[in-house]
């Protein structure tokens, strides 16, 4: 998937007898995925989505071209993309999380750690995965206090090891 793409959510599976599909949605607010389609698929094909209704764990919505079960069941696991230019404009502080993977790690002198290597929830609270120079991995709360200073022009970020969670 070019650059200018960026994961918004996943078909989970299917839902019902008519080819609606489970979504699993990536962004902060779960229904703002249909307001990106049309959706490139990393099957090489486009989707529009339109949300019928949400469950517990998922949207549940049809999507372009799927009109049966079989064809619903086809697409489980499909990753959906949206284009970056389609994003909302963020206020100073903010920034999405897709641009934090690849960031180089500084300790609060300037002494590189590695890079982030995903940003993580488990349902509590998220968490960003740090690769090491030696190619390990750690855990740090993403949080103000673990995580001081975010800079994407210079492409770091400084945290503070005191508040590692697990490695």
């Amino acid at each position: 998937m070019e650059a200018n793409w960026v994961i918004v959510g996943a078909i989970s599976g299917s839902f019902g007898t008519r080819g609606e599909v489970r979504v699993k949605s990536f962004c902060t607010n779960p229904r703002d995925i249909e307001a990106y389609s049309p959706l490139n698929a990393d099957n090489n094909k486009t989707y529009t989505l339109k949300i019928k209704k949400v469950t517990k764990d998922s949207l549940v919505a049809n999507i372009s071209g799927i009109t049966n079960k079989e064809d619903a069941d086809s697409l489980k696991g499909l990753k959906l993309y949206a284009n970056r230019d389609n994003f909302p404009n963020l206020l100073n502080d903010e920034f999405y999380y897709s641009d934090l993977i690849g960031l180089t790690v500084l300790d609060p002198n300037s002494q590189k750690i590695g890079t982030v290597s995903a940003i993580l929830n488990h349902g509590a609270s998220d968490i960003i995965e740090i690769r090491t120079l030696k190619s390990d991995k750690f855990l740090l709360p993403f949080t103000k206090d673990s995580v001081p200073t975010i800079d994407l022009l210079k492409k770091v970020i400084i945290v503070n090891l005191t508040s590692e969670v697990g490695g």
